[in-house]
């Protein structure tokens, strides 16, 4: 199969719904073989399946994995090699949102926020390196949040965790760059997406999600929430050797939001 994103092989983290099953979908529509990975593993080999059944058998792969766990990722790389037959491209999409403000954040939320969020790209990019070297030329996306960049008083773990993804991601793409890995890294910066995830926010609320969406549509120049494949065709850029000369860079998928 022919596409943007051919002979890539490509892990995503989070793949089970949302944004980590766009992402995986438009790689393998571009020609990539994926391996979906979640802690939600029935949903990692539902993912797999739909991309499987459109596009054929053998073009994705699943797991179950907890990304917080280093012996997990050095499970889900050898799951590449095994599957895949090598790993070029890393999309680390696994996150999460905890509540609470400076005064109400419980503990344990911060560090569960920083473990699946920050902690996760720390292990990936530390286990999935060397095979990757292997397979050079290569690209590892990493997804923070427009909330990465600009601060909110409601949601402190948040707002710490995503900004730690982006001077990560420019942290790692240097030490590639320095070694001569022909290795790139580089951060995407998403507002407000259509996902199940706001299906929860809309329940939470007590509030239609019709509503909901309205409401936050009002807060972006654009005035509409984006959908997941809004995000995934960046990730598909990042991922293709078209983006070959873009390294330690943010790419910011919000609407207009960071303009203001």
């Amino acid at each position: 199969m022919t596409g943007r994103c051919a002979g890539k092989l490509a892990l995503v983290t989070g793949a089970a719904q949302g944004l980590g099953r766009a992402h995986a979908t438009r790689l393998a529509e571009e020609g990539a073989r994926v391996l979906c990975t979640d802690i939600n593993g029935e949903g990692a080999a539902e993912s797999a399946a739909l991309i499987n059944d459109a596009l054929g058998d053998g073009t994705a792969f699943s797991i179950a994995h907890d990304v917080t766990d280093p012996a997990a990722w050095e499970a889900a790389v050898y799951a590449a090699r095994e599957n895949l037959g090598g790993l070029n491209v890393l999309v680390n999409n696994a996150g999460i949102g905890v509540a609470g403000n400076i005064e109400t954040c419980d503990f344990d939320d911060w560090k569960r926020c920083f473990a699946i969020n920050v902690d996760s790209i720390f292990h990936g990019c530390q286990k999935a390196l060397p095979l990757m070297r292997e397979h050079a030329p290569g690209s590892i996306v990493n997804i923070s949040s427009i909330a990465g960049l600009i601060a909110s008083d409601t949601m402190p773990a948040y707002n710490a965790s995503k900004a730690s993804v982006w001077m990560l991601s420019k942290s790692i793409a240097l030490h590639c760059a320095k070694n001569n890995m022909q290795i790139r890294c580089n951060s995407v910066h998403p507002t407000f997406v259509d996902t199940p995830i706001l299906d929860g926010t809309a329940k939470h609320h007590n509030i239609d999600k019709g509503v909901l969406l309205d409401k936050l549509a009002r807060q972006i120049p654009l005035k509409f929430v984006g959908e997941p494949n809004d995000i995934a065709n960046a990730v598909v850029y990042l991922a293709s050797d078209e983006s070959r000369f873009m390294t330690g860079a943010e790419l910011k998928l919000d609407g207009g939001i960071s303009a203001m």
